[in-house]
């Protein structure tokens, strides 16, 4: 099951991606396929997600108190929920809730958690974005609470905040759990008055433990790279590059023998192959041996075998969502479907542990 929480303020999108999800109520049906809940998320995260039942968590919360959400909140007739709107935007004000919510975290939350929280009051003040963090840290709480043992949790944010949220998340999901920090440039460049044109958005990327899910993604190569890396061709035009066989270091095991008469051992290195797998690697056409006496046989990569680039922590390929777009629904945080489709195609079904 994989489920995506893509709002995380006042109110709250969960979609279930893959199969049901029994809930523990015996009044309320199974969770099914693509199940919206409308309300406020701390309750429905405490009420009707299990522990440890979610694969993978995607969340986006604004911070921006001048922003207009009404497009969130509008009725069937088209007209806005004033009342909706305005519990929405109490989200970013120091209020009794948000005192109410700091005490509970404090008196009745883990010790790093009240200790972190009473640190930021301190350090912050009772303010708007002192709110905001307190409003996420009950969150985050929670969603650490259903996230599996092999889950992962990405939070999307901007520079505005992403610091102090970075905090927040070392403290529930601990600093040996964060994964990276992706930068997603969300806009083209543009002229912003007395610093560098703000065009990128923040993505914090958190695992539940070391063991989690994770299907490496590759891009195309550039042409440029391919002219300069894969420069050999074969008659068959299967174009390739070279690779050392060997490895830094000496070995006294299979990889340190002498091989068709060429003992790495005494060059200070090791083959980074068996002896073995060097022949069949040979018998497939896949080693190249230089015409000069004293050369190194070198591994041939073909193109057509290689996955491309592994993807960065820098992402410029998506684009942010035109005027026109069909896609376009107007609400002013909205994230383009491809951002989402690259985020939830990382987890796979294998089991992989962090080095």
């Amino acid at each position: 099951m994989k489920i995506v929480v893509r709002r995380i303020t006042a109110w709250l999108q969960v979609r279930i991606l893959l199969g049901p999800l029994i809930s523990p109520f015996s009044d309320m049906p199974p969770i099914t396929t693509n199940t919206l809940f409308y309300g406020d998320n701390l309750d429905i995260l405490r009420e009707y997600l299990d522990a440890e039942s979610v694969d993978l968590i995607y969340l986006d919360p604004p911070f921006n108190s001048n922003r207009s959400y009404s497009v969130l909140f509008r009725e069937e007739s088209g007209e806005e929920s004033q009342a909706q709107i305005t519990a929405f935007e109490d989200t970013w004000h120091w209020n009794a809730t948000a005192e109410q919510t700091y005490k509970d975290l404090v008196t009745l939350g883990d010790e790093r958690v009240s200790s972190v929280m009473g640190a930021l009051r301190q350090s912050i003040g009772t303010n708007q974005m002192m709110a905001y963090l307190v409003m996420m840290a009950a969150r985050l709480v929670e969603l650490h609470r259903v996230l599996k043992p092999t889950g992962s949790l990405y939070l999307h944010c901007d520079p505005t905040a992403s610091h102090y949220l970075k905090i927040v998340l070392d403290t529930i999901f601990e600093p040996t759990n964060f994964l990276s920090e992706i930068i997603w440039k969300r806009t083209s460049a543009h002229s912003s008055a007395n610093r560098p044109g703000p065009v990128h958005d923040v993505i914090l990327l958190y695992t539940k433990s070391g063991k989690y899910t994770w299907n490496a993604i590759y891009q195309p190569y550039t042409d440029d790279y391919l002219k300069v890396t894969y420069n050999n061709v074969d008659p068959d035009r299967r174009r390739w590059k070279s690779s050392d066989l060997t490895g830094a270091g000496i070995r006294h095991g299979e990889t340190g023998k002498i091989w068709r008469n060429l003992d790495v051992t005494a060059k200070g290195r090791h083959w980074a192959f068996l002896p073995s797998d060097l022949e069949k690697l040979d018998a497939q056409g896949k080693i190249h041996w230089p015409t000069k006496a004293s050369g190194m046989p070198r591994l041939k990569q073909y193109l057509e075998e290689m996955p491309g680039v592994p993807l960065q922590d820098i992402w410029t390929d998506i684009d942010p969502i035109g005027a026109q777009a069909a896609e376009r629904l107007g609400y002013p945080t909205q994230k383009p479907v491809a951002l989402l489709e690259r985020i939830t195609s990382y987890p796979t079904l294998t089991d992989k542990r962090r080095p």
